[in-house]
């Protein structure tokens, strides 16, 4: 469960930080927040099945540093990348 909110949580920020970052991909505070938690629970859901040894640890109930900071990494990565990819997708209809 810790693993989840960190993954929404950093998503969260990196799909602000990539909306603030480049006003075409913007989509508002709220809509960079929602597209954020999406792809942060996405990607963050998809590392540990790539990456065994972190799903072993996290099943262990033992995370260590290196498990918490990939989670916070991939969180943050597939927040910011969703955003990207939505304002993109919206500035090419407008």
């Amino acid at each position: 469960m810790e693993q989840i909110l960190m993954n929404l949580i950093a998503g969260a920020i990196g799909g602000n930080a990539a909306g603030k970052a480049s006003p075409s991909f913007d989509l508002g505070t709220l809509g960079n927040t929602i597209s954020g938690l999406v792809g942060g629970g996405v990607l963050g859901q998809l590392i540990p099945l790539l990456l065994p040894a972190i799903s072993a640890a996290a099943q262990g109930g033992n995370l260590s540093i290196g498990g918490i900071l990939t989670n916070l990494i991939a969180g943050g990565a597939g927040g910011a990348v969703l955003t990207a990819i939505i304002g993109a997708l919206k500035n090419k209809a407008a």
